[in-house]
C-alpha cells in the first residue's frame, strides 16, 4: 500500500512538471494580444522584475523591448523571447474608478482583461470618492485575515488596502484570504491591490463595491467570529503612527453563547496637546455604554456576543508628535464550565505581599497566538492572562480555563524588622498561606525577602523536619525545595538549595536573605500543611553563615561550602557546628585531599575544633593535605575561612559526617568488675573488724590532763596570738567519747557546722551560637584557658586534729599548732566558752 502510494505521487510530480514545461513553451512559442476598451480605464504594464538581469526581452512587432505599456483603448500583440518570462517580468493592472463626477459600478469587482500572460501580477482599483460619503468594500468568504508588515501569505495571494482622504493617503493593512474580516467601510477614495503570483488560478477579484453615507471616521472593520477563534487586528499604518486626532471603529460579530476578551500585546502612546488616546467599548446591555478604557488599562473580557471597540487619537505635539500605533487579539471561547465557580484569596491580613496567577513560563515565554487562552477573572469583565493580587484585600476570582495546569502561581512577601526590640522577641512562620494553597492552581514559586538592619543577623530555623542541603551525593527527592541566597547592595552569596527532611536544624546568616520556594509537581498540596520553617532576627554573628547540623544516630550527612560550585568570595568565613548524638562517635572526611586554591592575599584556613577541654584543634592551610578522615566523640565545629585567592580559582570544599555506636573495650569492663570486688573485699574487712573492736572495748572517754589549767579564763581578748596553755590536748580521743555539759545541751549529738565545695554536676547550658575564636596557628595544640581558676580542693584552712596517742607520748603540740594556724587554734571548749562570754 504505502509503495503504491509512493508510485502515485512521483507518477503525479512528473506529470506536473511536463504540464508546466508544456506551458511554458507554448507561451514561448504563442502571441499574446491584449485588447483594452477606453471605456473601461485600465492601464497594462509589463515591467521586468527588480533586481534580475536583462536576459529576457518582450517581442512587439519587429521589435525587443525591456517593458511594455499599454493604455485604454490600445491593443498589443506580443512574445516573449524566453522560456520562463515569469522570471523576467511582472504585471501590473490598474482600474480607475471616479465616483465623484460620476456613477461608481457598484457590485461584484472581476478581473479584467482576461487571458493575460502567466506573471506575478497586480490588480489595482484606484476609487475615488467624496468625503461626503463612504465606500463598503464587501468580501467573499473566507474573508480575509490581517498581516503584519513584511508577513507572507501561505498562497500568496494577499490584499493592500490604502485610504485617501483628499492627498492624504493611510495604509489601513494587509490581508491574507482565510480569515474573519469580511467587511472595511471607508470614508473617502479607496485604492485596493491583489497581488496574485503567476500559477494562480483565482479568477475572481474576492470582493464588491458598495456606497454608503459618510461614516465620520477613518474606517470601520467588520470581524466575524465563528465558533472558538483568535485574531490579530493592527491600527492603521502599524507599525507607523495612527492618523492625528482621527477615529476609527472594529466591530466584531460574536455569536450569543460565545465569550469573547481583548489584550493588546503591543501600543505606543503619542504626545498630546488636546484631547486623550483612548479607546471605547460599545457593549450591548452595558449600563455604561461607551465604556472608556487607556491603552495601559486591562482590556474587557469575558464579553458575551457582538461588540464594537474604537479607536481616537488626539491633537499631537507639533515639535514632538509621537507615534499612536495599537496591535491586539480577540479571543472568542465557549463559556467555560467553572466560569461562574468563585474563588475566594484572602490577603486583607496579610502584609508586604503579592499573588500573581499566570501562564506557565512568565514572564520569560510569550505564548504563541495560536496557543490556548487561559484567563483569570476578579470579577465578571475584568480578566487577563496575568493577574496580580495585592495584601490587604479579600478577592473573589474565577478562571476561564479550560486546562487549569497550564496555569501557576508566583507570590512575594517582604519581611523587615522595624523595632530593634519588639523583633528580636518575634518568630516569623515562613509557609504558603492557606488562601494560596487552596486554590485550584499549582504554586510554582513563594519568596520572602528578609531584610535585617545593620544591628541584628537572620536565623533560619527548622525544628522538626530540619533541612538537607542539595549536593550531588545527596539529592534532594521532595516536591518542594528552598534556594537561599544573602544578598549586600552589590555582592551576592547562594547558600544552597535545601529540602525538607535533613539534619540541618538552624542558618545564621548576615545580610539581606532571599529565600525561594520552588514546588516539583503537585505535590507540594499534600505536603504543605507540615511546613515548618521558620525565622527570627538574632545579635549579630561573626561568620558570613553558620551552619546548626543535628543529625540522627544512623544519619549520614553530606555538606559543600556555599555558592556552589563557583566558589567563596574572597575573605568569606562560614562554619559548621555538629553535634554529636549521645553514645555516637562521629567520623568527618573530605571528598578531596587539599583545598586546590592559590593565595594572593592571607591565607585560607580549615579548623575543625571538639567543644570539650582538652582535645586537640586541627588546623589546616591551603597549601597543606586537609586532615583524613578522623573520630570525634564530642560535639564539633568545622570552620572554613577564604583568603584573596588566584584568578580562575576559587574555594570549594565538600565533607561528610558518619556516626556508629561507641565501642567499650572489654578488657576495660572487666578491669572496672574486678576493681568493684576488691573495694567490696576491703569494705567488707572493715566493717567486720570496727564491729568486733566495739564489742570488745568499753566505751572509751576523754581523759582530762590535769596538769592543765581548767579554770574559766577571764575576760581576755577574744581573739589572741596563740594559746597560752594546753586545754586542747587529750590523751586519747575515741569515736565513742563523751564531753559532759556539752552532750547534755546536745541530747548526746553533736553536729558542728561545715561548708564544704562540691562541683557541679548539673546539666551544662547550650553551645554558643557563633564558633570560639580559632587560633589559626598552623601546628596542633592543647586548647588552654588562662583565665580559669584552678580546681577547688575540699579541705578546711581550720582543721582541728584528733589522733589517738601512745602512751608516754603525751607531748606539748601548742608551739606547732600556733605556728600552723595562729590564733584560728582554739579548742572546741575554748570556742564554746568563748561563745558564751559573747552572748
Amino acid at each position: 500500500m504505502a509503495a503504491g502510494r509512493a508510485l502515485a505521487a512521483l507518477l503525479a510530480a512528473l506529470l506536473a512538471a511536463l504540464l508546466t514545461a508544456s506551458a511554458q513553451l507554448l507561451q514561448r512559442e504563442a502571441s499574446f494580444t491584449i485588447s483594452l476598451r477606453k471605456a473601461d480605464s485600465i492601464t497594462v504594464t509589463i515591467k521586468p522584475r527588480p533586481g534580475i538581469s536583462p536576459s529576457c526581452q518582450i517581442h512587439v512587432k519587429n521589435a525587443t523591448r525591456s517593458e511594455l505599456k499599454i493604455k485604454p483603448g490600445e491593443n498589443a500583440t506580443f512574445t516573449f523571447t524566453c522560456r520562463a518570462p515569469e522570471k523576467y517580468f511582472t504585471m501590473k493592472i490598474q482600474k480607475n474608478i471616479d465616483c465623484v463626477s460620476g456613477p461608481c459600478p457598484f457590485g461584484e469587482v472581476h478581473l479584467y482583461p482576461p487571458r493575460l500572460p502567466r506573471l506575478n501580477r497586480t490588480y489595482v482599483w484606484d476609487v475615488k470618492a467624496s468625503t461626503k460619503a463612504g465606500l463598503e468594500l464587501k468580501f467573499s468568504t473566507p474573508w480575509l485575515r490581517q498581516i503584519e508588515p513584511g508577513e507572507m501569505c501561505p498562497d500568496s495571494v494577499s490584499y493592500n488596502i490604502n485610504s485617501c482622504i483628499d492627498t492624504a493617503t493611510v495604509n489601513i493593512g494587509s490581508f491574507c484570504r482565510n480569515g474573519s474580516v469580511s467587511r472595511i467601510k471607508l470614508l473617502g477614495g479607496v485604492v485596493l491591490s491583489l497581488h496574485l503570483p503567476w500559477d494562480s488560478s483565482l479568477t475572481t477579484s474576492g470582493f464588491n463595491i458598495a456606497n454608503r453615507a459618510s461614516i465620520k471616521r477613518l474606517c470601520i472593520i467588520e470581524s466575524i467570529l465563528e465558533g472558538e477563534s483568535s485574531i490579530t487586528l493592527m491600527s492603521p499604518n502599524y507599525p507607523l503612527g495612527f492618523p492625528e486626532d482621527e477615529l476609527m471603529t472594529w466591530q466584531f460579530v460574536v455569536p450569543p453563547n460565545m465569550r469573547a476578551s481583548v489584550f493588546f500585546h503591543n501600543y505606543s502612546l503619542s504626545n498630546c496637546e488636546r484631547k486623550e488616546e483612548r479607546v471605547e467599548y460599545y457593549i450591548p446591555g452595558s449600563l455604561s455604554n461607551p465604556e472608556v478604557f487607556k491603552l495601559s488599562d486591562s482590556q474587557p473580557a469575558n464579553i458575551a456576543g457582538s461588540f464594537n471597540l474604537s479607536l481616537q487619537g488626539c491633537d499631537q505635539d507639533a515639535q514632538n508628535p509621537g507615534i499612536l500605533r495599537l496591535l491586539f487579539r480577540v479571543v472568542v471561547q465557549h463559556p467555560q464550565v467553572n466560569e461562574n465557580v468563585t474563588h475566594l484569596v484572602d490577603l486583607s491580613k496579610e502584609k508586604n505581599m503579592s499573588v500573581t496567577i499566570h501562564f506557565e513560563g512568565w514572564p520569560s515565554h510569550v505564548p504563541l497566538m495560536s496557543e490556548p487562552v487561559c484567563l483569570i477573572c476578579k470579577d465578571p469583565r475584568t480578566c487577563d492572562r496575568v493577574l496580580t493580587l495585592a495584601s490587604g484585600t479579600a478577592y473573589k476570582i474565577s478562571f476561564l480555563c479550560k486546562d487549569l495546569s497550564r496555569l501557576r502561581i508566583t507570590a512575594e512577601k517582604g519581611i523587615s524588622c522595624v523595632d530593634l526590640r519588639w523583633c528580636q522577641r518575634k518568630i516569623y512562620s515562613l509557609s504558603v498561606p492557606k488562601a494560596i494553597t487552596q486554590l485550584p492552581v499549582q504554586l510554582h514559586k513563594f519568596i520572602w525577602k528578609l531584610l535585617a538592619p545593620s544591628q541584628l543577623n537572620i536565623e533560619i530555623t527548622s525544628p522538626s523536619l530540619k533541612l538537607q542541603q542539595h549536593v550531588p551525593e545527596q539529592r534532594c527527592n521532595t516536591s518542594y525545595s528552598y534556594g537561599i541566597v544573602s544578598a549586600t547592595p552589590t555582592t551576592e552569596l547562594t547558600i544552597g538549595v535545601f529540602c525538607p527532611g535533613g539534619s540541618i536544624e538552624k542558618i545564621q546568616m548576615r545580610n539581606n536573605i532571599t529565600i525561594v520556594l520552588k514546588t516539583f509537581g503537585k505535590g507540594f498540596l499534600n505536603e504543605s500543611n507540615r511546613q515548618d520553617l521558620k525565622m527570627s532576627f538574632v545579635p549579630h554573628i561573626k561568620d558570613e553563615c553558620t551552619f546548626t547540623v543535628s543529625p540522627g544516630p544512623k544519619d549520614k550527612v553530606h555538606l559543600q561550602t556555599p555558592n556552589w560550585p563557583y566558589g567563596l568570595p574572597p575573605f568569606v568565613s562560614i562554619s559548621w557546628y555538629i553535634v554529636v548524638p549521645s553514645k555516637q562517635v562521629a567520623r568527618l572526611g573530605f571528598s578531596k585531599e587539599r583545598m586546590g586554591i592559590a593565595c594572593q592575599t592571607s591565607h585560607a584556613y580549615l579548623n575543625v575544633k571538639e567543644e570539650a577541654a582538652g582535645t586537640e584543634e586541627t588546623v589546616r592551610r591551603e597549601d597543606e593535605l586537609l586532615p583524613k578522615p578522623k573520630d570525634m566523640y564530642h560535639d564539633f565545629w568545622v570552620n572554613v575561612s577564604n583568603c584573596n585567592p588566584t584568578e580562575k580559582m576559587q574555594l570549594t570544599l565538600q565533607f561528610w559526617v558518619t556516626f556508629t555506636d561507641k565501642q567499650i573495650d572489654l578488657g576495660v569492663i572487666l578491669a572496672a568488675v574486678a576493681g568493684a570486688g576488691v573495694l567490696t573485699a576491703i569494705g567488707l574487712t572493715v566493717c567486720c573488724v570496727k564491729k568486733k573492736k566495739k564489742k570488745s572495748q568499753d566505751p572509751m572517754v576523754g581523759v582530762y590532763n590535769t596538769n592543765v589549767n581548767t579554770q574559766a579564763p577571764g575576760k581576755q581578748k577574744l581573739f589572741r596570738k596563740g594559746r597560752q596553755n594546753e586545754s586542747h590536748v587529750y590523751a586519747v580521743i575515741d569515736d565513742a567519747m563523751v564531753y559532759g555539759h556539752l552532750l547534755k545541751e546536745s541530747n548526746g549529738l553533736v553536729a558542728p557546722e561545715v561548708d564544704v565545695y562540691r562541683p557541679f554536676d548539673g546539666p551544662m547550658g547550650p553551645v554558643p551560637p557563633s564558633p570560639p575564636p580559632f587560633s589559626f596557628r598552623k601546628d596542633t595544640k592543647h586548647s588552654s584557658n588562662p583565665e580559669e581558676p584552678p580546681p577547688l580542693t575540699d579541705t578546711d584552712p581550720d582543721t582541728y586534729t584528733f589522733a589517738h596517742q601512745k602512751l608516754g607520748q603525751v607531748e606539748d603540740t601548742g608551739d606547732t599548732n600556733e605556728k600552723d594556724h595562729g590564733e584560728m587554734s582554739l579548742s572546741l571548749l575554748e570556742r564554746k566558752e568563748q561563745d558564751g562570754l559573747v552572748e
